[in-house]
């Protein structure tokens, strides 16, 4: 069997796919997850992004599996990684994948005494697999949602895991970064953040690759479960090059007064469909979403940021920037949904467009779907171009028009990339944003 997506085959079928989980000696219960994917994918439709078409976009092209050295030290890591994870404050949790490969890794003696795990995810399901098994799509994020989450099941190459026990607090960051080191690597990558009952961890990942209209497929899934009263907080900067097709899913579940903040820099100059969906099911839970993103080229984009609230007092926030250049087109869709039930819940949503040419495009779309009375809620939305008086402000003082655009464009991006725990990767995003905004 093949599966056949946009009147395209992908050329991995059963054979291939139990002969990959043979060579990884995977537990039974995973490549019978990675069958039951394969087949779901040949019926299985495509996900049908509002107002985006993706019928012509690479799904298909990539290579499976493209193998890397791993690193014998730090000290060995190119610069751009050490600038990532920092060359003098360096934190002392950190893994390092390069294409599909888990390249290095440092994590604290102290945290794994208290229970803590943080490994690759090869490494997880052969030391944890029934821990994996008990969240890996199955709480959060569904194997039959479409075809792209049935193939992610089939062909997954990489990923992190991350466990904290109950009663733990984590004070430090855990860092991920994902380096797809050559331009036809594929990346399947799934990341999953399980925190316990009043813990709390703070993760941090980082996609980049190089320049390169090479063509190639990133199908990233996260999973999030923050049990009762845990908090995690969940910082991403996805900068992937042209080439790259990427479909990521990053998606919460929060219980009885837990939090989830999520601060992601979508930052990728190829196409791109982001669903950053979080499900509020105690009472008294919390999710914060704040997301920028830069659109330029002839760059497509369609994010969906979601809430779905059936806690009592449940609270999301969500806040979207974006700044399109050139002829970039995104659309934003904001949706929160308060469920019956979910008294004294509450819900804020922003979504703000900012466009730098007349030929970019975006589409900010705040919706309110509720069904319970006992609620507040509110939305706002603007999209429009850069604003004369401050233009005019700004360069009656002097300054350049040159530097008065990058002075609101990172002031519009501010209440994201001020959200980022560490300090490199909030650097990196700064860097990324200047470098997109001046080409």
């Amino acid at each position: 069997m093949s599966v056949e997506t946009n009147e395209t085959k992908i050329a991995f079928d059963q054979s291939y796919v139990s002969d990959f989980s043979k060579q990884r000696n995977e537990p039974e219960w995973l490549k019978n997850l990675r069958l039951r994917g394969l087949e779901l994918a040949e019926s299985l439709p495509m996900p049908k992004p509002e107002k985006t078409k993706i019928d012509n976009w690479n799904f298909t092209t990539f290579q499976h599996e493209v193998k890397a050295a791993k690193f014998d030290k730090a000290d060995d890591f190119p610069e751009h990684i050490l600038e990532l994870i920092g060359k003098e404050d360096r934190t002392d949790n950190f893994l390092i994948q390069r294409n599909s490969t888990p390249a290095f890794q440092q994590f604290s003696q102290e945290l794994k005494d208290k229970g803590v795990i943080f490994t690759d995810i090869a490494t997880a399901v052969h030391e944890h697999s029934d821990l994996v098994e008990k969240y890996f799509m199955n709480k959060v994020v569904k194997i039959d949602e479409h075809r792209l989450t049935a193939l992610h099941a089939a062909l997954l190459n990489g990923g992190v895991f991350v466990y904290v026990p109950k009663n733990v607090e984590i004070d430090v960051p855990l860092q991920s970064v994902f380096w797809q080191e050559d331009a036809e690597a594929s990346l399947f990558n799934h990341v999953l953040v399980v925190a316990e009952d009043n813990s709390s961890v703070t993760y941090v990942e980082n996609y980049l690759s190089h320049g390169t209209d090479e063509e190639s497929v990133a199908n990233i899934v996260a999973e999030v479960y923050a049990g009762p009263n845990a908090r995690v907080q969940f910082g991403a900067v996805d900068n992937f090059s042209k080439g790259m097709t990427t479909y990521v899913n990053r998606r919460g579940h929060v219980e009885r007064d837990g939090k989830i903040e999520w601060a992601l820099g979508q930052m990728n100059d190829g196409n791109t469909i982001s669903d950053n969906t979080t499900n509020l099911v105690g009472d008294g839970s919390v999710a914060d979403t704040k997301t920028v993103s830069i659109g330029r080229g002839d760059q497509k984009q369609n994010f969906v940021i979601r809430v779905n609230q059936w806690g009592k007092q449940s609270d999301a926030q969500l806040l979207a920037h974006a700044v399109m250049k050139d002829n970039a087109s995104s659309i934003f869709n904001g949706i929160a949904k308060i469920e019956h039930g979910a008294t004294k819940a509450n819900s804020e949503q922003t979504e703000r467009v900012l466009m730098l040419s007349e030929k970019a495009r975006g589409d900010a779309n705040p919706i309110l779907l509720i069904d319970e009375d006992d609620v507040t809620a509110g939305h706002a939305a603007s999209v429009g171009r850069m604003d004369p008086i401050q233009m005019f402000y700004l360069m009656s003082r002097g300054i350049s028009k040159q530097e008065a655009e990058r002075l609101v464009i990172h002031g519009f991006l501010a209440p994201v990339v001020n959200q980022l725990p560490i300090e490199g990767v909030k650097k990196m995003l700064t860097g990324v944003i200047e470098g997109k905004v001046n080409k």
